[in-house]
């Protein structure tokens, strides 16, 4: 989906990295419906148990966040479980919703998950033809001001109709997850990905500087071309991209892409071919990415300036060229 899933293999950054030598470990595998790379300068640690560690931290988030779980809290709050109360993963994604909900004025809203699923881009499959009157009714559940945590964790849906995903956000929230995990066991130096959402802290050990990424050329069926190179240490870049994943209408034959706008349902293109966010946590970036995708660009660049904890670089489409546009602090 995009506005709620982050496109399967995307592939807008890739770690540039030298992993032959002794002095990096590396664990690669597939998780949360995409591929992961973490690595670290070597720790005195069985790596066996490092592995455990980060298995366990992706069956936690899954069982929490998936939507494609049926008993996961968040399937069961989507089913109308009123009694459920939702464990600590749900709750911390939940409250960093609602604060970026609140700085992107909406942009920024995973209750649109309804309306993700009735494009046929979620876990759940209308077989519905997506007009106005479809869109107009789905949208009378989507807002995070219809959703209430009490406080004794149990979440409450003012619509029942309110579809929560949380897909857009879930990656980036299991970066700085295992993150603060490598962090636990003493490690200095190490990157995290997980389908192309990254952390960083301190340097690469092998190159012994900044840890260096590439963004690729936001163009469908360009791979291993990189459009930018960017050095990261200590803080995390997140891209999303609308030119990997789409639907066609058999009908229409109209091109819907993955980023729905949240403000009135639409799936549509528009000449912003990708959004790279960089912030302090994996999971603003990520947040931010998805919401600055479907803004308007003038709107997008002043939530950017206005918020001194993240930068941004668009890349946009303009008379058949490819323009770069970046915020004020993007190096």
């Amino acid at each position: 989906m995009h506005y709620l899933i982050k496109a399967f293999f995307l592939c807008i950054i890739l770690i540039y990295s030298s992993c032959n030598s002794n002095k990096l470990e590396s664990h690669n595998g597939n998780a949360l419906g995409t591929f992961y790379s973490i690595k670290y300068e070597r720790l005195n640690i069985d790596r066996s148990k490092v592995q455990d560690g980060i298995d366990s931290i992706f069956f936690e988030i899954n069982n929490s966040l998936s939507t494609y779980i049926s008993n996961s809290d968040i399937s069961r709050i989507n089913n109308g479980d009123t009694l459920l109360k939702a464990d600590k993963h749900f709750r911390k994604v939940y409250i960093k919703s609602k604060e970026i909900w609140e700085a992107t004025n909406g942009y920024f809203d995973p209750t649109v998950g309804s309306i993700v699923n009735a494009y046929g881009f979620g876990p759940k499959k209308f077989n519905i033809k997506v007009d106005s009157s479809v869109i107009d009714s789905l949208m009378d559940g989507v807002g995070l001001d219809k959703l209430e945590m009490t406080t004794d964790h149990r979440v409450l849906k003012k619509n029942p109709h309110t579809y929560i995903d949380f897909n857009a956000i879930a990656k980036g929230y299991t970066v700085d997850c295992i993150y603060q995990y490598l962090v636990s066991l003493g490690s200095k130096n190490f990157l995290v990905e997980i389908g192309g959402e990254i952390r960083a802290k301190g340097i690469n050990p092998v190159s012994k500087e900044k840890w260096k990424i590439g963004i690729s050329f936001p163009q469908r069926g360009i791979k291993n071309k990189f459009i930018e190179t960017y050095n990261i240490s200590d803080h995390a870049i997140a891209t999303s991209g609308n030119y990997n994943k789409f639907l066609i209408d058999s009908l229409t034959g109209k091109k819907f892409v993955h980023s729905i706008n949240p403000k009135n349902g639409l799936a549509l293109n528009s000449n912003i071919l990708s959004v790279s966010v960089i912030a302090p946590s994996c999971i603003v970036a990520d947040a931010f990415a998805t919401a600055l995708m479907v803004m308007p660009l003038d709107i997008g660049r002043k939530v950017v300036d206005q918020n001194i904890n993240i930068e941004a670089s668009w890349f946009v489409s303009e008379d058949k060229e490819l323009v770069q546009i970046k915020s004020s602090g993007w190096e």
